[in-house]
Protein backbone atom coordinates (compact mmCIF):
# COMPACT_ATOMS: atom_id res chain seq x y z
CA UNK A 1 0.00 0.00 0.00
CA UNK A 2 0.96 3.09 -1.05
CA UNK A 3 1.28 6.18 1.86
CA UNK A 4 1.60 9.46 0.84
CA UNK A 5 4.35 11.62 1.90
CA UNK A 6 2.23 14.36 3.15
CA UNK A 7 0.65 12.17 5.44
CA UNK A 8 3.72 10.63 6.25
CA UNK A 9 5.07 13.85 8.20
CA UNK A 10 1.54 14.81 9.40
CA UNK A 11 2.20 11.51 11.26
CA UNK A 12 5.51 12.71 12.71
CA UNK A 13 4.20 16.35 13.39
CA UNK A 14 1.38 15.14 15.56
CA UNK A 15 3.48 12.12 17.67
CA UNK A 16 5.96 14.68 17.92
CA UNK A 17 3.20 17.26 19.38
CA UNK A 18 2.08 14.41 21.43
CA UNK A 19 5.51 13.74 23.23
CA UNK A 20 6.44 17.35 23.97
CA UNK A 21 2.83 18.06 25.39
CA UNK A 22 3.60 14.96 27.47
CA UNK A 23 6.59 16.05 28.55
CA UNK A 24 5.96 19.67 29.40
CA UNK A 25 2.80 18.54 31.17
CA UNK A 26 5.42 16.32 33.27
CA UNK A 27 7.70 18.53 34.11
CA UNK A 28 4.91 20.67 34.98
CA UNK A 29 4.05 17.82 37.27
CA UNK A 30 7.40 18.16 38.86
CA UNK A 31 8.13 21.36 39.41
CA UNK A 32 8.47 22.77 42.81
CA UNK A 33 5.44 24.46 44.43
CA UNK A 34 4.93 28.01 45.24
CA UNK A 35 5.42 28.87 48.79
CA UNK A 36 5.39 31.89 50.84
CA UNK A 37 6.17 30.89 55.14
CA UNK A 38 3.99 32.48 57.58
CA UNK A 39 5.86 32.51 60.84
CA UNK A 40 6.62 33.60 64.50
CA UNK A 41 9.83 32.55 64.33
CA UNK A 42 11.71 33.34 67.84
CA UNK A 43 9.53 32.05 70.91
CA UNK A 44 9.39 28.65 70.22
CA UNK A 45 12.46 26.69 68.42
CA UNK A 46 9.71 24.37 65.76
CA UNK A 47 9.12 27.37 63.52
CA UNK A 48 13.33 27.07 62.93
CA UNK A 49 13.11 23.59 62.13
CA UNK A 50 10.29 23.78 60.15
CA UNK A 51 11.72 26.78 57.82
CA UNK A 52 14.98 25.01 57.95
CA UNK A 53 12.88 21.46 56.22
CA UNK A 54 11.59 24.14 53.95
CA UNK A 55 14.73 25.12 52.90
CA UNK A 56 15.58 21.50 52.47
CA UNK A 57 13.01 20.44 50.43
CA UNK A 58 13.40 20.52 46.66
CA UNK A 59 9.45 20.52 46.30
CA UNK A 60 9.22 23.83 47.21
CA UNK A 61 10.21 27.63 45.83
CA UNK A 62 9.95 29.80 48.58
CA UNK A 63 8.72 33.35 47.16
CA UNK A 64 9.20 34.86 50.68
CA UNK A 65 8.99 34.52 54.62
CA UNK A 66 6.82 36.67 56.30
CA UNK A 67 6.23 37.35 60.36
CA UNK A 68 3.36 37.61 62.13
CA UNK A 69 2.39 38.33 65.51
CA UNK A 70 4.21 40.61 68.30
CA UNK A 71 7.29 42.07 67.41
CA UNK A 72 7.54 41.33 63.55
CA UNK A 73 10.14 43.63 62.69
CA UNK A 74 12.57 41.83 65.44
CA UNK A 75 11.16 38.19 64.09
CA UNK A 76 11.90 39.50 60.38
CA UNK A 77 15.53 40.16 61.63
CA UNK A 78 15.94 36.74 62.90
CA UNK A 79 14.94 35.46 59.60
CA UNK A 80 17.39 37.98 57.95
CA UNK A 81 20.57 36.35 59.60
CA UNK A 82 18.84 32.73 59.33
CA UNK A 83 18.72 33.12 55.43
CA UNK A 84 21.88 34.92 55.14
CA UNK A 85 24.14 32.36 57.14
CA UNK A 86 21.97 29.72 54.79
CA UNK A 87 23.57 31.51 51.68
CA UNK A 88 19.50 32.33 51.09
CA UNK A 89 19.63 36.00 50.57
CA UNK A 90 17.35 35.53 47.62
CA UNK A 91 14.46 35.01 49.50
CA UNK A 92 12.53 38.61 50.76
CA UNK A 93 11.52 38.64 54.11
CA UNK A 94 8.31 40.84 55.00
CA UNK A 95 6.96 41.63 58.43
CA UNK A 96 3.31 41.81 59.25
CA UNK A 97 1.73 44.53 61.66
CA UNK A 98 3.15 44.51 65.18
CA UNK A 99 0.58 43.32 67.81
CA UNK A 100 0.54 43.09 71.53
CA UNK A 101 2.15 39.68 73.06
CA UNK A 102 3.28 38.91 76.56
CA UNK A 103 5.44 35.47 75.60
CA UNK A 104 8.76 35.61 75.58
CA UNK A 105 10.92 35.95 72.72
CA UNK A 106 13.60 33.30 73.42
CA UNK A 107 15.84 33.83 70.65
CA UNK A 108 15.45 37.61 70.82
CA UNK A 109 19.77 37.58 71.14
CA UNK A 110 20.27 35.77 67.81
CA UNK A 111 17.74 38.30 66.02
CA UNK A 112 19.52 41.70 67.31
CA UNK A 113 23.06 40.32 65.92
CA UNK A 114 21.21 41.17 62.49
CA UNK A 115 21.66 44.58 60.92
CA UNK A 116 17.94 46.88 61.98
CA UNK A 117 16.00 47.59 58.75
CA UNK A 118 12.67 48.60 57.73
CA UNK A 119 11.02 45.69 56.61
CA UNK A 120 8.16 45.42 53.47
CA UNK A 121 4.68 44.77 54.34
CA UNK A 122 4.18 41.60 54.87
CA UNK A 123 -0.03 41.76 53.57
CA UNK A 124 1.22 43.70 50.79
CA UNK A 125 3.71 41.03 49.57
CA UNK A 126 1.73 38.25 49.58
CA UNK A 127 -1.05 40.02 48.03
CA UNK A 128 1.25 40.85 45.73
CA UNK A 129 2.73 37.79 44.78
CA UNK A 130 -0.90 35.98 44.75
CA UNK A 131 -1.86 38.36 41.66
CA UNK A 132 1.59 37.30 40.03
CA UNK A 133 0.55 33.58 40.46
CA UNK A 134 -3.14 32.91 40.85
CA UNK A 135 -3.81 29.84 41.40
CA UNK A 136 -0.85 28.51 42.08
CA UNK A 137 0.83 29.72 45.80
CA UNK A 138 0.42 27.57 49.11
CA UNK A 139 0.94 29.55 51.99
CA UNK A 140 1.98 27.98 54.88
CA UNK A 141 0.92 28.89 58.33
CA UNK A 142 3.10 28.22 61.58
CA UNK A 143 1.76 31.00 63.66
CA UNK A 144 -0.92 33.03 64.56
CA UNK A 145 -3.30 34.41 61.64
CA UNK A 146 -2.89 38.35 62.20
CA UNK A 147 -1.19 38.11 58.20
CA UNK A 148 -3.87 36.50 56.49
CA UNK A 149 -7.07 37.69 58.42
CA UNK A 150 -5.53 41.37 57.01
CA UNK A 151 -4.91 39.99 53.54
CA UNK A 152 -8.64 39.15 53.98
CA UNK A 153 -9.89 42.15 54.85
CA UNK A 154 -8.24 44.10 52.71
CA UNK A 155 -8.64 42.26 49.14
CA UNK A 156 -10.20 39.40 49.76
CA UNK A 157 -10.52 38.82 45.64
CA UNK A 158 -6.91 38.51 45.96
CA UNK A 159 -6.86 36.19 48.67
CA UNK A 160 -9.19 33.57 47.42
CA UNK A 161 -6.72 32.95 44.15
CA UNK A 162 -4.55 31.49 46.72
CA UNK A 163 -3.50 27.62 45.58
CA UNK A 164 -4.27 26.47 49.25
CA UNK A 165 -3.05 27.24 53.36
CA UNK A 166 -1.71 24.45 54.89
CA UNK A 167 -1.80 25.38 58.59
CA UNK A 168 -0.64 24.47 62.11
CA UNK A 169 -3.15 25.06 64.58
CA UNK A 170 -6.25 23.83 65.99
CA UNK A 171 -6.89 20.60 68.96
CA UNK A 172 -9.86 18.77 68.12
CA UNK A 173 -9.62 15.18 69.99
CA UNK A 174 -5.65 15.79 71.45
CA UNK A 175 -5.17 19.31 73.26
CA UNK A 176 -1.34 19.87 75.09
CA UNK A 177 0.16 16.45 76.35
CA UNK A 178 0.84 16.51 80.24
CA UNK A 179 4.21 17.00 82.02
CA UNK A 180 4.69 12.98 82.04
CA UNK A 181 3.28 12.59 78.28
CA UNK A 182 -0.32 12.07 79.39
CA UNK A 183 -2.95 12.71 77.08
CA UNK A 184 -5.50 15.51 77.88
CA UNK A 185 -8.45 17.05 76.21
CA UNK A 186 -8.94 19.68 73.89
CA UNK A 187 -7.13 23.12 74.71
CA UNK A 188 -7.48 26.24 72.93
CA UNK A 189 -4.09 25.71 70.71
CA UNK A 190 -1.84 28.64 70.98
CA UNK A 191 -1.51 29.73 67.06
CA UNK A 192 -5.56 29.85 67.50
CA UNK A 193 -6.08 31.45 70.78
CA UNK A 194 -4.03 34.58 69.80
CA UNK A 195 -6.61 35.21 67.05
CA UNK A 196 -9.47 33.22 66.63
CA UNK A 197 -10.88 35.42 63.96
CA UNK A 198 -8.18 34.54 61.78
CA UNK A 199 -9.08 30.94 61.51
CA UNK A 200 -13.08 32.12 60.80
CA UNK A 201 -11.91 34.48 58.27
CA UNK A 202 -9.93 31.84 56.67
CA UNK A 203 -12.37 29.26 56.95
CA UNK A 204 -15.09 31.66 55.30
CA UNK A 205 -12.88 32.63 52.54
CA UNK A 206 -13.24 29.39 50.52
CA UNK A 207 -9.51 28.71 49.90
CA UNK A 208 -8.84 25.14 50.69
CA UNK A 209 -7.68 24.59 54.23
CA UNK A 210 -5.19 22.29 55.64
CA UNK A 211 -4.84 21.96 59.12
CA UNK A 212 -2.54 20.22 61.38
CA UNK A 213 -3.34 19.83 64.66
CA UNK A 214 -2.09 18.83 68.27
CA UNK A 215 -3.31 15.86 67.19
CA UNK A 216 -1.03 15.03 65.03
CA UNK A 217 1.79 17.65 65.68
CA UNK A 218 3.23 16.86 69.13
CA UNK A 219 6.64 15.12 67.56
CA UNK A 220 9.37 15.19 70.12
CA UNK A 221 12.73 15.77 69.06
CA UNK A 222 14.30 13.64 71.53
CA UNK A 223 18.26 13.74 72.82
CA UNK A 224 19.59 11.40 70.48
CA UNK A 225 18.35 12.70 66.86
CA UNK A 226 19.11 15.79 68.33
CA UNK A 227 22.52 15.40 69.05
CA UNK A 228 23.64 13.86 65.84
CA UNK A 229 22.16 16.67 63.79
CA UNK A 230 23.40 19.53 65.87
CA UNK A 231 27.10 17.85 65.37
CA UNK A 232 25.97 17.70 61.51
CA UNK A 233 28.04 21.05 60.95
CA UNK A 234 26.16 22.40 58.19
CA UNK A 235 25.45 25.86 58.15
CA UNK A 236 21.96 25.21 58.26
CA UNK A 237 22.45 22.84 61.57
CA UNK A 238 24.63 25.30 63.20
CA UNK A 239 21.78 28.02 62.79
CA UNK A 240 19.10 25.37 64.62
CA UNK A 241 22.04 24.71 67.00
CA UNK A 242 22.32 28.20 68.17
CA UNK A 243 18.60 28.59 68.15
CA UNK A 244 17.89 25.51 70.38
CA UNK A 245 20.50 26.75 73.16
CA UNK A 246 18.97 30.17 73.53
CA UNK A 247 14.97 28.71 73.14
CA UNK A 248 16.35 25.86 75.88
CA UNK A 249 17.66 28.80 78.31
CA UNK A 250 14.94 31.03 77.92
CA UNK A 251 12.55 28.16 78.51
CA UNK A 252 14.03 25.88 81.42
CA UNK A 253 13.40 22.79 78.52
CA UNK A 254 15.58 20.43 76.79
CA UNK A 255 13.22 18.63 74.33
CA UNK A 256 11.40 20.47 71.83
CA UNK A 257 7.86 19.15 70.58
CA UNK A 258 8.22 19.96 66.32
CA UNK A 259 4.47 21.27 65.90
CA UNK A 260 5.28 23.54 62.88
CA UNK A 261 7.49 21.12 60.58
CA UNK A 262 4.75 18.86 60.23
CA UNK A 263 2.50 21.66 58.42
CA UNK A 264 5.49 21.76 55.78
CA UNK A 265 5.68 18.21 56.00
CA UNK A 266 1.99 17.86 54.98
CA UNK A 267 2.77 20.25 51.80
CA UNK A 268 5.82 18.19 50.87
CA UNK A 269 4.72 14.51 51.66
CA UNK A 270 0.96 14.20 52.43
CA UNK A 271 1.02 10.66 52.68
CA UNK A 272 3.12 11.20 56.48
CA UNK A 273 -0.14 13.56 57.28
CA UNK A 274 -3.71 11.76 55.56
CA UNK A 275 -6.01 14.61 56.01
CA UNK A 276 -9.89 14.12 57.23
CA UNK A 277 -12.63 16.48 55.75
CA UNK A 278 -14.33 18.24 58.23
CA UNK A 279 -16.23 20.98 59.20
CA UNK A 280 -14.37 22.69 61.71
CA UNK A 281 -16.40 25.85 64.29
CA UNK A 282 -13.72 28.64 66.18
CA UNK A 283 -14.95 29.86 69.33
CA UNK A 284 -13.57 33.48 70.36
CA UNK A 285 -11.71 31.52 73.24
CA UNK A 286 -9.73 29.94 70.58
CA UNK A 287 -11.28 26.39 70.41
CA UNK A 288 -11.33 24.43 67.12
CA UNK A 289 -14.40 21.30 67.15
CA UNK A 290 -16.26 19.30 64.57
CA UNK A 291 -19.53 20.88 63.85
CA UNK A 292 -22.25 20.53 61.42
CA UNK A 293 -22.31 21.75 57.96
CA UNK A 294 -20.20 22.10 54.73
CA UNK A 295 -16.67 20.42 54.94
CA UNK A 296 -14.44 23.42 55.05
CA UNK A 297 -11.26 22.11 56.01
CA UNK A 298 -8.89 18.99 55.53
CA UNK A 299 -7.32 17.94 59.03
CA UNK A 300 -4.67 15.50 59.77
CA UNK A 301 -5.85 13.66 63.28
CA UNK A 302 -2.65 11.15 63.36
CA UNK A 303 1.05 11.36 61.68
CA UNK A 304 3.38 9.07 60.76
CA UNK A 305 5.93 10.70 63.42
CA UNK A 306 8.81 7.97 62.63
CA UNK A 307 8.17 8.65 58.46
CA UNK A 308 8.15 12.92 59.41
CA UNK A 309 11.29 12.35 61.94
CA UNK A 310 13.10 10.06 59.42
CA UNK A 311 11.88 12.52 56.36
CA UNK A 312 13.31 15.92 58.79
CA UNK A 313 16.99 14.31 59.75
CA UNK A 314 17.46 12.96 56.22
CA UNK A 315 16.61 16.31 54.42
CA UNK A 316 18.60 18.42 57.54
CA UNK A 317 21.81 15.97 57.29
CA UNK A 318 22.13 16.50 53.61
CA UNK A 319 25.50 18.57 52.38
CA UNK A 320 24.45 21.20 49.92
CA UNK A 321 21.13 23.37 49.47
Amino acid sequence: MKIGWAFIVTGIFLLGGRGAVAQATQSAANAPQLAIIDTDIGDDIDDAFALALALKSPELKILGVTTTFGDTELRARLVDRYLTAVGRTDIPVAAGPKTEAKNVFTQKAYAERAPERKHADAVAFLLGEIHKHPGEITVIGIGPLVNVQAAIERDVATFRKLKRVVIMGGSINRGYDGKNGERRPPDAEWNILCDPAGLKALLASGVPVFMMPLDSTQIHFEEPMRNKLFAFGSPLTDQLTLLYHQWAEGTHAATPTLFDPVAVTYAIRPDLCPATPMHIDVDEKGFTRRGEGAVNAQVCLKSDEKGFLGLLAGRLEERGN
